[in-house]
């Protein structure tokens, strides 16, 4: 019966380590990737529309808004492609 009780506690112990950190990657970034390469919104890493653009050309992708970006309120005003500067999200 303690071989069984450790072992859970042990497996749980590591599910915790291996959980995602409470903030989401997809939100950090302001631009994505699309395309067959990159489904969805699978790839959001970039931080102005001209380095997205320079990742995806002549690999028929494309760039977008990543709409669940969270900028935090040190980072400023959140960036467009045509950079514009649009106000930062609420915060409810």
């Amino acid at each position: 019966m303690r071989r069984a009780i450790l072992a859970a506690l042990t497996a749980s112990g590591l599910m915790a380590l291996a959980a995602a950190p409470t903030e989401a990657v997809g939100t950090r970034y302001p631009f994505c990737i699309q395309g067959d390469e990159y489904p969805g919104l699978s790839n959001c890493t970039f931080t102005s529309y001209e380095q997205c653009q320079a990742t995806a050309s002549g690999r028929m992708l494309s760039c977008i808004e990543n709409p669940y970006y969270n900028p935090r309120e040190d980072d400023g005003p959140r960036p467009t492609r045509d950079n514009r500067v649009r106000p930062p999200y609420p915060r409810y």
